[in-house]
């Protein structure tokens, strides 16, 4: 998580956003920014949770709790991967359906570790 959240800072870039976002009004494009920052804030600090209170998350009825919450965020990311994306993003595109692949796989992972700690 803390790789994934590293990787949202090359998204404007990667993007083209200094392009792309040309046409935004002021608001529209720093939301943009702003909501990219917070989610990779998010994600990294995540990723530091689960390193740093890995026995609190495993064994008491808050880390339980907070894994359910875990669980809830992945799994929506993962049907977002399906259901929101359209398939035209990847679709007949070799990198762009690798990275599909890669990402659902992740999504997977993330949604079924947490649900597992959740449930005990």
């Amino acid at each position: 998580m803390i790789i994934l959240a590293f990787i949202h800072f090359i998204f404007p870039r990667h993007f083209k956003w200094k392009d792309e976002l040309v046409s935004l009004s002021l608001i529209n494009k720093q939301l943009m920014y702003v909501h990219t920052f917070f989610i990779a804030l998010n994600v990294l600090l995540m990723g530091v949770f689960c390193i740093y209170a890995t026995n609190d998350i495993l064994h008491t009825r808050l880390g339980q709790q907070l894994s359910f919450g875990l669980f809830i965020f992945w799994a929506t990311r993962l049907i977002f991967q399906f259901f929101v994306y359209s398939s035209k993003l990847w679709s007949g595109k070799r990198f762009e359906t690798i990275i599909h692949i890669l990402f659902s796989i992740l999504w997977i992972y993330f949604s079924a570790v947490f649900l597992m700690i959740a449930t005990g």
